[in-house]
């Protein structure tokens, strides 16, 4: 046994829900409840933690923006929780594949069955980063909701080591995870409705995280506009609908014409929107959106070049 391996009782995700003690005597109406009212707790939680996670989208952003990389890491619940969030960026932001990426203990196996002890090899996480080539430009995000996961441990370590900057996210306070990151967040959920089973409670905190993160670093590198999502590529019926909503609503023109439009600009959503509203050519537009990083408001509201 190793040292991690110790002190369960001190982690708020071990210790038993007395509200759930007869939870094998409950109806399926009472069990309904139990896990509704506990699962209206977790908001709370997440909330207390805004502060950090509003200062890991900065600086998340920071270095997605200087060429870095989102890169989660984790083992079970919490590591496919981290390859969801990453692969769900591409479709939603058309974030370059390997922006954010999802490293699970155990591997592709993983997502989908347990792979014994691989939760427990920290030499393991550092292999696996390697591979990835992880650097001092990239952000790691080691999800950990025991927060003592050796694994991920061993993953932030390595981090340090190579100047990445390293961000921990766990679900118990004042735990080994905090003692090695630059940042860490924690929101304290409390007991399991089935004690330790840490896919609950905490794997919804973790979930809630996560959208924040990879959402508001998104948001704060210009791929929204508002609230609409105008940084996307039409690559299936219901995204070359939402292409044509966002150009009709943003333009004025009619889902007709908002559809010859994007067909003229190669289907892109700012494109279209640049060269309508400031009436330049689809290339003019490109360019203009090129020289401010995307962001659709400051192409928009730019001064108008002189060509």
């Amino acid at each position: 046994m190793t040292s991690h391996s110790l002190n369960l009782d001190h982690m708020t995700t071990e210790r038993r829900n007395s509200a759930s003690e007869s939870l094998d005597r409950m109806t399926a109406e009472e069990i309904v409840a139990l896990m509704n009212a506990e699962d209206a707790q977790v908001a709370t939680a997440v909330s207390a933690e805004s502060a950090a996670i509003a200062r890991a989208i900065d600086v998340i952003a920071d270095r997605l923006a200087g060429g870095g990389r989102l890169i989660y890491i984790g083992a079970g619940t919490s590591g496919r929780l981290g390859v969801l969030d990453a692969s769900e960026c591409p479709p939603t932001f058309n974030s370059p594949p390997g922006q954010v990426v999802g490293v699970i203990a155990g591997g592709k196996v993983a997502l989908t069955s347990a792979v014994e002890g691989a939760e427990d090899q920290p030499e393991d996480a550092i292999r696996d980063l390697q591979a990835i080539a992880l650097s001092a430009t990239d952000v790691l995000v080691g999800i950990a909701t025991s927060g003592r996961t050796p694994y991920v441990l061993g993953g932030l370590s390595y981090a340090r080591d190579v100047g990445a900057y390293a961000i921990g996210l766990a679900c118990n306070s004042d735990s080994e995870l905090s003692r090695s990151v630059q940042l860490m967040i924690a929101p304290v959920v409390g007991p399991e409705v089935i004690t330790g089973s840490s896919r609950l409670k905490a794997g919804t905190a973790t979930k809630m995280v996560l959208n924040m993160l990879s959402t508001g670093a998104m948001v704060r590198l210009g791929k929204t506009f508002g609230n609409l999502m105008v940084d996307l590529q039409a690559k299936n019926q219901k995204l070359l609908e939402r292409s044509r909503r966002i150009v009709s609503q943003l333009t004025g023109l009619s889902i007709e014409e908002a559809d010859r439009h994007l067909q003229r600009c190669g289907g892109d959503v700012k494109t279209a929107i640049v060269a309508h509203q400031r009436q330049l050519t689809p290339a003019t537009a490109r360019n203009l959106l090129s020289d401010v990083q995307g962001h659709l408001r400051n192409a928009l509201e730019s001064p108008q070049s002189e060509d």
